[in-house]
């Protein structure tokens, strides 16, 4: 484990503070959103106000196994790189992140392929889960002709780091597919829906996450469900066996109820045979990559480094 970043602890740490202030001003989050609140959530960039920027060369498609993705294909292809993007299983799109997306694809020389799985509440599990996993199928098999390259990455942030784990796990323990994918990358991701200490002792902090947020967004996802069927491996994948999955970065900050999750989930990574990198960022919120920090700027550098030089 690394702790990165110490000499921007105090501006992240600032940002926070700032985070949390103006968030007292704005009415708690509702147990479960309604039609209007779920729409302008969905709308607008995560983490706030306005509506994203989307990229005329971005192409929308639809796999063979029906599932819908954003694509973003630079002039050299040296990989293809599955993104699952965040938003706790029920906000977030595959298009609502192309300026990073975009510049992802051409520092590290990848196709990056973004699922646009189905949201919760509408859609909750295994709904989410299902078309992540015939995202990752259809890529396997058709990666080559597709975009050139059998170099496979899948990664994501938050609810779509989750879904890469249980993707990894779900092609191998379903489909006997292992070594397809040569890396993932893992920013702040919920593994056990049951809830790590972190979670559960970080209290109603107004930053992005907090410990009664995380037990709505469960809810949404996994409605009806107690903490004993949430330790089900497809549904927390702290829980499963973690041999055969291909190696990682993960990276977490001080700051986030999630904190526990990424901690454990390395170990038992690195205890099931395969490489680990854990960087723990001093000072960082949970989704801190939403946000115009100097953190922010380091570590869409280091994605692009690790997923530049991963599985070659």
């Amino acid at each position: 484990m690394t702790i990165t970043d110490e000499d921007c602890r105090a501006e992240t740490l600032a940002f926070n503070e700032e985070f949390e202030a103006r968030a007292a001003d704005r009415p708690a989050r509702d147990r479960t959103p309604d039609a209007a609140v779920l729409a302008a959530l969905r709308r607008n960039r995560l983490g706030g106000d306005a509506p994203p920027v989307r990229l005329p060369w971005a192409r929308n498609r639809v796999t063979a196994a029906g599932v819908r993705v954003r694509t973003f294909v630079p002039d050299r292809v040296d990989g293809v790189y599955l993104h699952v993007h965040g938003g706790g299983w029920a906000f977030g799109s595959a298009d609502g992140q192309d300026e990073r997306l975009w510049r992802l694809a051409e520092q590290a020389r990848l196709a990056v392929v973004s699922v646009d799985y189905r949201l919760a509440p509408e859609h909750p599990y295994p709904a989410g889960p299902d078309d992540c996993e015939a995202a990752a199928q259809w890529l396997v098999e058709h990666a080559a002709t597709e975009f050139g390259t059998e170099r496979l990455l899948i990664g994501g942030e938050s609810a779509g780091a989750h879904l890469t784990v249980v993707t990894l796990l779900r092609l191998r323990d379903r489909h006997g597919i292992t070594g397809a994918f040569r890396a993932a990358h893992l920013l702040f991701g919920p593994y056990d829906l049951s809830m790590t200490p972190s979670q559960r002792s970080f209290g109603s902090r107004r930053l992005l996450s907090n410990t009664d947020t995380l037990r709505q967004t469960y809810e949404l996802f996994t409605p009806g469900m107690g903490a004993e069927r949430r330790r089900d491996p497809d549904v927390s994948p702290l829980f499963a066996d973690l041999t055969g999955l291909p190696p990682a970065r993960m990276v977490v900050g001080t700051e986030d109820p999630l904190r526990d999750d990424s901690l454990f989930l390395a170990a038992r990574w690195r205890a099931a045979g395969a490489p680990v990198r854990l960087d723990v960022v001093a000072g960082a919120m949970h989704g801190f990559t939403l946000f115009p920090l100097t953190v922010t700027a380091r570590e869409e550098r280091r994605q692009g480094d690790f997923l530049s030089a991963a599985g070659r």
